[in-house]
């Protein structure tokens, strides 16, 4: 399985796969000033194209928030395999908890590739027939 990636400059580090881990890492592509309470968008500088029936879920690295102080706004990025132009470039959207810099080819973010969910037919029903766990939160904490 292949994915084709266009980088924006010849400066960004390329994405490397690494043998622990499911996940890539991306980095961003330009000196990103982010102030705390504002809303960002760190460019990642690469456009993809996908394998048919694949979508990329895009998510902050266990180190995100301790070296940046950042919150990724929709907990987790999905970009779909028809976001594949020459022009359809990768953003990380996050949220500063602190001002700060993100400097060119930081490792700021990850992501893997899944496959997209199937065609689903949606059936309403009175009953559905299996038995309670006993409602929310009811496996317990221990």
């Amino acid at each position: 399985m292949q994915i084709k990636i266009k980088y924006q400059d010849s400066e960004i580090k390329r994405i490397e796969k690494i043998d622990a881990g499911d996940w890539l890492d991306l980095r961003c592509a330009q000196d990103t000033r982010l102030f705390a309470g504002k809303h960002g968008l760190i460019p990642l500088g690469v456009a993809m194209q996908l394998p048919s029936g694949y979508e990329a879920l895009i998510a902050p690295r266990s180190s995100t928030f301790k070296n940046f102080g950042t919150l990724q706004t929709n907990s987790v990025g999905i970009i779909d395999n028809s976001y594949c132009g020459d022009n359809d470039w990768w953003f990380y959207s996050v949220y500063a908890t602190k001002n700060l810099i993100v400097r060119k080819n930081d490792r700021i973010c990850q992501f893997r590739i899944m496959k997209k969910q199937p065609s689903l037919e949606i059936v309403e029903v009175e009953v559905l027939g299996n038995p309670d766990r006993n409602g929310h939160g009811s496996s317990g904490i221990k």
